[in-house]
């Protein structure tokens, strides 16, 4: 049963990420944690050690219990704890009932001469080291010395300590001797249930500032095996593509003016999605203007057969504003809207204009820069040419309908100096460039190629500033809506159709937001779909 999960390799880790984590927990808290019955060896020095040897003459004199002086003999300090967060108590201690010793410790080549319980946590612990309780005593076990402790009840965190004095056995002088062994089993549970009958601990060494028993360092090491092999899957196996991206190639025609917000856009969506081998090739003639790339998006998609009812998957064209004339296969979406403004080279001296002011210009009725306010130097029109969306907005939002005047050369570079005139470009590119280079010249552009231009001035319309603000409080008149029109409906799964969702959506707005704003995104629909 997959319950829906993709089990693949990231998966299978991300789960074992999160299922080791609180198994170890579960483990360590609530099996191994519940009953700790734990020992520390604090001490374990002879007593003619040779850096106490200028003290040791005393030392070297103890006696037994019966007045024989003792053997290369040695100090050791035992202390037993509870490190868990239940009570052990009598009946945890895994021996017979008969059998009232509940921890042995053996020490090898050496006898215990004598053996004192000291510093219990608590005063009541020292009822159970007496005659009548019985269980505590010191002795021989298979040739070793051997101190027996009793079934003490050991609330959370109680302890005691053994103060033992031992001597050796083995006939020479040692300097050192293995470490002692501690034999105890508890319960894991208490007294029944699963925990009581299947899991019992044996007794283990614990530290000031313990971390976790075995079996918790064995989780621990396979959760950072785990966060090991993930990292170095990610790092260097190859990165799927999302899932909403589509490779092929896509090819991409129309506005010049909303040129810049579209490169940055198919170069996010190209390394966005570079796993699924997609390509947008963009060129210096990729963009020809708004009525020209819908031209060439009808004529391509009639030249592949696209029949009434598909579309094409790999073409999309982008108009500053609705498509002029009658294009009955081209089907279209408001993407955004974006100011434009008008721009004029510094040598004007002009920053503030009236819509009577900017009619007069572009009927040729004004011919000087003075006439409104400015330098006494002839204007220069720098005109897009018919059918350019940049301009289609200026006589419609600016100019009352009324188009520019007709151009008094052919190319702008013959332009003279001292002399009013008037030509057309085709880029807008190009026209923020001439604007620029020629002194007097006024022209139109959106707004972030015009703010990269040095030499130019982003005029005001009758005090407003070219902003998304303006257009939006309704002050500033210069704006457009950029549609993208596909030739019949792009196919889903489509190339065509999924770089649409991406400018629509939250990457969008990433690549976007500094030149337009998404429609998606406005509270008033009117700004996008005018009327």
């Amino acid at each position: 049963m997959s319950l829906g999960i993709d089990w693949d390799l990231d998966t299978i880790i991300a789960i074992l990420s999160i299922v080791v984590p609180l198994a170890a927990f579960a483990w360590e808290f609530g099996v191994v944690g519940r009953k700790r019955l734990g020992y520390r060896v604090q001490m374990d020095t002879l007593a003619t050690d040779t850096a106490h040897s200028p003290y040791a003459g005393v030392l070297r004199e103890l006696h037994d219990d019966h007045g024989s002086t003792l053997t290369n003999p040695s100090f050791v300090l035992l202390r037993i704890e509870n490190a868990g967060w239940q009570p052990i108590v009598e009946g945890d201690y895994l021996t017979s009932e008969s059998d009232k010793t509940g921890i042995r410790v053996t020490f090898q080549y050496r006898r215990v001469a004598g053996a004192v319980v000291t510093e219990p946590s608590q005063p009541e612990l020292r009822d159970f080291f007496t005659e009548e309780v019985g269980g505590f005593g010191y002795g021989e076990e298979n040739g070793a010395g051997l101190i027996r402790l009793p079934k003490v009840k050991l609330n959370r965190r109680a302890h005691y300590k053994v103060l033992a004095v031992l001597e050796s056995t083995s006939g020479d002088q040692r300097e050192d001797f293995p470490d002692p062994v501690f034999r105890a089993d508890v319960s894991g549970g208490n007294g029944r249930g699963l925990l009581a009958r299947f899991v019992k601990f044996k007794m283990s060494k614990t530290e000031s500032h313990r971390f976790a028993s075995r079996p918790g360092w064995v989780f621990v090491t396979l959760l950072a095996l785990g966060v090991l092999i993930q990292a170095a899957t990610l790092t260097f196996a190859p990165e799927p593509a999302p899932r909403d991206c589509v490779g092929g190639t896509l090819y991409l025609h129309g506005s010049t003016a909303f040129e810049p917000a579209v490169r940055k856009a198919a170069a996010a969506y190209t390394d966005r999605c570079r796993r699924a081998e997609v390509s947008i090739p963009v060129t210096a003639d990729t963009f020809s203007g708004s009525t020209e790339g819908l031209n060439d998006l009808e004529r391509i998609g009639e030249d592949a057969g696209i029949e009434p009812g598909e579309g094409l998957a790999d073409h999309i064209a982008f108009s500053d504003g609705k498509a002029l004339g009658n294009h009955p296969r081209l089907l279209s979406r408001p993407l955004a809207y974006l100011p434009y403004t008008l721009v004029v080279n510094a040598d004007a001296d002009v920053e503030d204009l009236t819509r009577e002011q900017i009619r007069g210009i572009y009927s040729g009725k004004v011919k000087r820069w003075s006439e409104v306010g400015g330098a006494d130097i002839p204007v220069h029109l720098v005109n897009r040419h018919r059918g350019s969306g940049t301009r289609t907005a200026l006589v419609e939002r600016v100019l009352g309908g009324k188009e520019p005047v007709a151009p008094t050369v052919s190319d702008c570079t013959a332009l003279t100096p001292a002399t009013w005139g008037a030509c057309e470009v085709g880029k807008t590119s190009t026209l923020v460039d001439m604007t620029a280079d020629i002194p007097g010249a006024i022209g139109y552009s959106e707004v972030s190629s015009a703010e990269r231009e040095d030499g130019v001035v982003l005029l005001r319309i009758d005090g407003q500033e070219p902003t998304l603000t303006g257009v939006e409080q309704g002050d500033y008149p210069y704006w457009e809506t950029e549609y993208a029109y596909t030739y019949g409906r792009a196919p889903d799964g489509s190339l065509a159709q999924a770089f649409l969702s991406f400018l629509t959506v939250e990457a969008g707005r990433e690549t976007l937001g500094p030149y337009a704003r998404l429609c998606s995104e406005v509270d008033k629909p009117g700004l996008c779909e005018p009327t």
